[in-house]
């Protein structure tokens, strides 16, 4: 963050008031922020946030994480009315990593603030809401366009002096240009008249489409389709036609402990494009859905209540709308699902729930697949999901582990987090959306919590609704009479036994049935990595770093070899094979 150290700054955005006993209007240090209350949007409201960073490496907005070096955040609605002149964040204000200004160790800080921007939304449900809108950059609070946000400086603190801090937004993020076309990879974008309906006001779905070799030369063709689920995608991912850049300068990586693993996902990539082009890959079609909502960057790709009908909308309209643009097959026998983490959840989700609609899924390490094991809380008999035992001898719940089961993050801060960037489940993050998307919609238009945030303590009758409708595990299991004959042979899970977040454990519950009880027989697969953390798919040859590059050359494979063996008399397995 070179631009910090710069000692000449043309707009000074913070400025400190030094003021006497008599003036101060409260004990500790004081943050005034102050913003634009109106914009060429219209007035201007949201989350405003103070960021705090004890070193330099990146902005204070982009150090916010569950590790152990986070930076500090607090957070304030700002909301319908509005003070006109400033915002003040104090020591009643809540915050994470420390729940108060006055738990800050003393000492120098880069500060920053920001607002997040909310939106208002007319539910077709009656309710009118206030979120934030996706523009492009998939639901990143950090870098969401049209946010205003302040020139990191650097502050001496002590939260037992006496300060008045303010701090002017006076920078905007800009506006993200769309991707191009190439030869390869086209963009669609289409109004969803489901989500249009349902939000009462225009809303988009989008797709990166990467086309086969000699799509133009045959033109007679129809082919396949792959959908690659996972998290929000700017372009498609892990395709690139040009050789690795040799000049890159190498970027260590922490969660897989190497150096230069920018270099190594390049090389990935462009062997991608290598076997891609080669004569023996199979000719289909691949896309990654663009489906940013209000509360996440993607929606899960199933119906909710909060979220409206996004399984329905990616079912029923932009796949149909991209087989018809791009000379898909049509056929549910032609079309699989694949993704990792969120995107295994997501393509396992959408067999169960669409069964006839697709021939298979490859779900690898899912999120929580039965709510018995929710990461580590059974959500159906805890009490709690922060802590363990007796009132007399709480043990926190932990949140995050490696390999070894040593613990980086407790739930509790894991979700402390979220509640400092956001109420009502508009933080953008992970236990946020799982509400967002699993429960029933409350009195006030936002998610039911299946938790309090702030104690821990478990709703039953949200808990009861997540078992109903979005449980995996309890739904296949309820249903299979109806739903095994359908799903014979589509079931692929792989998870490492040593997933970070613990969802193996749903795994193995899921495993119990499918295995041991279902009937008929689920005839799929299921597969663990020994000591594979998250998120290990099912590559017994290479490890996470790697394997994590290869979705497309493991899974395509796979469809393919199952599509021979179950399409329907006539179908077309001729016309994409040149």
């Amino acid at each position: 963050m070179n631009a910090m150290k710069i000692t000449i700054i043309i707009r000074i955005s913070i400025l400190i008031l030094l003021m006497t006993e008599g003036q101060l209007s409260g004990a500790g240090l004081q943050f005034i922020i102050d913003y634009p209350r109106q914009d060429k949007d219209g007035v201007v409201e949201g989350r405003v946030l103070l960021l705090l960073s004890q070193n330099d490496e990146k902005e204070p907005r982009f150090q916010i994480t569950d590790n152990s070096t986070t930076g500090f955040v607090f957070g304030l609605d700002a909301i319908d009315k509005q003070e006109t002149e400033k915002i003040i964040i104090n020591n009643k204000i809540f915050g994470y990593p420390v729940s108060s200004l006055d738990h800050i160790p003393s000492g120098e800080y880069w500060v920053q603030a920001m607002i997040h921007k909310y939106e208002t939304f007319s539910l077709n449900t009656g309710h009118r809401v206030k979120l934030p809108m996706d523009r492009g950059e998939g639901q990143q609070w950090h870098s969401a366009p049209g946010n205003y946000y302040s020139t990191p400086q650097k502050l001496y603190l002590d939260p037992k002096e006496r300060k008045i801090i303010k701090i002017i937004l006076d920078q905007r993020i800009p506006a993200i240009d769309p991707p191009e076309d190439t030869e390869y990879v086209k963009h669609i974008r289409i109004q969803s008249k489901l989500l249009t309906e349902f939000w009462g006001r225009p809303m988009h779905l989008g797709a990166h489409v990467l086309l086969p070799d000699g799509y133009d030369e045959h033109p007679e063709a129809s082919y396949p389709l792959m959908i690659f689920h996972g998290h929000f995608p700017i372009d498609f991912g892990g395709f690139r036609v040009e050789p690795p850049n040799p000049d890159l300068v190498p970027v260590y990586s922490e969660r897989f402990k190497l150096d230069g693993y920018n270099r190594i996902v390049e090389e990935h990539d462009y062997q991608f494009y290598k076997d891609w082009t080669s004569k023996d890959f199979p000719r289909v079609i691949v896309i990654q859905i663009q489906h940013a909502n209000p509360y996440y960057d993607d929606s899960y790709a199933v119906n909710s209540e909060n979220l409206g009908p996004y399984g329905d909308a990616i079912t029923y309209e932009l796949i149909p709308y991209i087989e018809k643009q791009f000379r898909g097959i049509g056929a549910g026998w032609s079309r699989f699902l694949y993704g990792g983490s969120t995107g295994g959840w997501e393509a396992l989700a959408a067999q169960v729930f669409y069964p006839d609609e697709y021939n298979g899924c490859f779900a690898a390490c899912p999120d929580p697949v039965d709510f018995r094991a929710y990461c580590l809380v059974n959500i159906y008999e805890e009490k709690n999901a922060y802590f363990t035992g007796p009132a007399h001898r709480l043990v926190s719940r932990p949140g995050h582990r490696n390999y070894l089961g040593e613990v980086s993050s407790t739930l509790q801060q894991m979700n402390y987090r979220e509640l400092a960037l956001g109420t009502n489940s508009r933080s953008g993050a992970q236990w946020d959306i799982w509400q967002a998307v699993y429960s029933p919609k409350g009195d006030d238009g936002y998610p039911q919590p299946l938790w309090n945030k702030l104690t821990g303590e478990i709703y039953p009758d949200v808990a009861d609704y997540w078992r109903e409708n979005y449980d995996l595990r309890y739904i296949l299991e309820r249903d299979w009479a109806e739903l095994g004959p359908r799903l014979e042979g589509k079931i692929h899970l792989y998870c490492g036994d040593m997933d970070n977040y613990y969802l193996n454990n749903a795994v193995y519950l899921m495993e119990e049935f499918l295995q041991a009880t279902a009937d008929p027989y689920f005839d799929g697969e299921i597969d663990y990595g020994d000591r594979a953390e998250h998120c290990w798919n099912g590559d017994h040859t290479r490890p996470n770093a790697t394997s994590r590059l290869r979705y497309n050359q493991m899974f395509i494979a796979k469809a393919v070899e199952r599509m021979d063996k179950t399409a329907p008399p006539g179908a077309d397995l001729s016309s994409w094979r040149y």
